[in-house]
């Protein structure tokens, strides 16, 4: 199904005029068995959409708590093909949720695109965010995709400006990353305000759903982007979890996916401004 899992679910959320749920988890982290069980049950905790993130040992876009998680999850030898085993598995038991790799460009251009790409799609993945791949060199990348038909989606941020915006958005399917606050990801929060504005933009621009990220942390928060855009993304908040539980010597799995029921039960009841539904 690769893409069209994700514009099936986009659909489905619109018909009930809500906004998704789009949680942020990394691969591997603390632990294979771990990030499996946590992976397993955040669609039934409340995620509509998943991130995963794969491990790179320079998240130059990440702020602390992703880059600790990303630390833990090489530290438990966490490799490319070891995330795209994980993914293989959460589809043996979920062939619906969309699931969407994001991390950095170099461990893809070490296995090739192709190569990638084709095993990506087979593994269940349907969409991509490479962070540091610039929209002028990426059709290589998104030739690949194209051809295993995987979503390549793309990021906009605060600073990219209409002049910017159609080479961003060139190529960019599924849906946009709209990077609500400058700087890395949980260093700031994000306001509905503020962000109204970009997505409304954006989403004029691409035809495409808007997703709001990198400064997401509290339901209350959650809640209120869900009421302006068409997805709230957690990240920071989640894997912040997963090492408070280490600390405490709590089970991680439960703790982590409390946290998302509360997240997305918050986004479930935002109620859509009349602009997006």
């Amino acid at each position: 199904m690769t893409k069209a899992r994700i514009e099936a679910r986009f659909a489905a959320l619109k018909a009930e005029n809500r906004a998704a749920f789009v949680a942020y988890v990394m691969a591997g982290d603390p632990d294979a068995a771990t990030a499996a069980s946590i992976l397993a049950g955040l669609p039934a905790a409340g995620a509509d959409l998943i991130e995963l993130g794969f491990p790179f040992s320079d998240p130059m876009a990440e702020g602390p708590p992703i880059q600790r998680a990303a630390q833990r999850a090489l530290a438990a030898g966490t490799t490319l093909q070891g995330v795209l085993d994980l993914a293989a598995e959460f589809r043996q038991g979920d062939a619906e949720t969309p699931l969407i790799l994001m991390g950095y460009l170099n461990p893809l251009v070490t296995w090739g695109y192709e190569r990638f790409a084709e095993a990506a799609a087979k593994a269940g993945i349907d969409g991509l965010i490479i962070v540091d791949c610039p929209p002028e060199e990426a059709d290589p990348l998104a030739d690949a995709l194209d051809a295993a038909d995987v979503a390549l989606i793309r990021l906009a941020t605060p600073t990219t400006d209409d002049k910017r915006l159609p080479t961003v958005l060139k190529r960019t399917s599924g849906f946009v990353y709209y990077v609500s606050v400058t700087g890395v990801t949980g260093a700031k929060e994000a306001d509905a305000d503020a962000v109204r504005p970009a997505v409304e933009r954006i989403r004029a621009a691409s035809g495409l759903p808007v997703a709001v990220g990198f400064g997401i942390k509290t339901p209350e928060r959650a809640g209120a982007i869900a009421q302006v855009a068409d997805a709230a993304v957690v990240g920071s908040a989640l894997v912040d979890e997963v090492a408070e539980a280490l600390a405490a010597n709590e089970d991680v799995t439960v703790r982590v996916l409390s946290k998302v029921e509360a997240l997305a039960k918050a986004v479930r009841a935002a109620k859509r401004s009349p602009v997006t539904a």
